[in-house]
């Protein structure tokens, strides 16, 4: 019953999209490469591909797809997750979509049954916790969080650094930490599952409510932390490892901590939706995902360990890192965590 009413909620958000496309529709005004009319050639090498990932690394997607098939005729939409599996679970099989990419694994279970088989995959080449029983989807992205910090305003305020949680409840922080809606943002959320497991259910509601208190503004997405830092509006955020490091490098004054409790973390993965694996041009671009892009994004972009040989040489990204039990991070715990979500 309640992955019926999860994948109900997905269904209701679906209408909702559908409702904007038809007022408007896709980002920039355009539909994906090839809608509308097409000759059987076309259509053949036509691959529509829906992607949770940043622009940035979308760009890098189509930019090296192009230079692999240049006969075919690739198109990219951007879709937040949540937005990308209501969409499925709307349309089934009989959706435009020939591959999504960077789909949370909670969201992608629940839509599990409109997806191709993909066990044909050598799963041995990923850690434990990204093998995906079933064999319907692959693993692309680890997400993982962490306690970010802006030394320049603790030191104007004459504030020390936080060295746990606990610590962020102090008095003289009101007002200086920033931390994801868990309700708009998986970032944010993440953080709130991780301490439900750590400490159980009551301690960590509780010191949500606590911190509360001390939050500047709950922003609205998981990018919304790192931006007060480098516009020194908050002086801890609770964020994405991986965009404090793209802040660092790019000339920003920022420090990332790891409590005890260890990193946050969302897994997410691509797949193919039923009967669209038949198509050789989407076959092929979802062997280069396979053999080439998703290890490319790796190496650029998101690091966090996916593959077992995996070798991190971003610059000033943390090695080593603990991450934090996310036993249980379904859509349903979710929904039923999120009801509790009051602040």
């Amino acid at each position: 019953m309640k992955k019926i009413k999860a994948l109900g909620l997905l269904l209701m958000a679906a209408v909702m999209i559908v409702g904007v496309t038809a007022c408007g529709g896709n980002k920039g005004g355009d539909t994906p490469a090839g809608s509308g009319s097409a000759s059987p050639a076309a259509s053949d090498n036509r691959v529509v591909i829906y992607s949770g990932a940043e622009e940035y690394r979308n760009e890098y997607f189509l930019k090296r797809l192009n230079e692999e098939f240049p006969d075919y005729d690739i198109s990219i939409e951007y879709m937040p997750t949540g937005n990308l599996a209501a969409k499925l679970a709307a349309e089934g099989t009989d959706t435009d979509m020939d591959i999504f990419y960077d789909l949370d694994f909670s969201y992608a279970g629940l839509v599990e049954q409109y997806l191709a088989d993909v066990s044909e995959y050598d799963q041995s080449i990923f850690v434990d916790d990204c093998k995906v029983p079933g064999g319907h989807y692959l693993a692309a992205t680890r997400n993982g969080g962490a306690i970010i910090i802006n030394p320049d305003v603790l030191a104007e305020k004459g504030l020390p650094e936080p060295t746990s949680y606990q610590d962020l409840l102090k008095p003289e922080y009101k007002g200086l930490v920033s931390m994801p809606d868990p309700k708009s943002s998986g970032t944010g959320y993440m953080f709130v599952k991780n301490l439900v497991n750590a400490w159980g259910e009551d301690k960590a509601f509780e010191y949500f409510g606590k911190l509360a208190d001390n939050i500047l503004q709950f922003t609205s997405s998981g990018s919304g932390p790192v931006n007060a830092l480098v516009n020194k509006e908050a002086a801890i955020g609770l964020g994405m490892t991986a965009q404090a490091v793209t802040a660092i490098n790019d000339g920003a004054n920022l420090k990332i901590l790891f409590f005890e409790e260890g990193s946050p973390y969302s897994l997410y993965g691509y797949a193919i939706p039923e009967g669209k694996q038949n198509r050789p041009a989407v076959k092929a671009v979802f062997d280069f995902f396979y053999n080439t892009l998703v290890k490319e994004d790796k190496e650029l972009y998101y690091p966090e360990q996916v593959f077992v040989d995996q070798v991190n040489n971003i610059e000033n990204y943390p090695k080593n890192i603990k991450y934090g039990n996310m036993e249980g991070n379904t859509t349903e715990e979710k929904q039923r965590l999120l009801e509790k979500w009051e602040y």
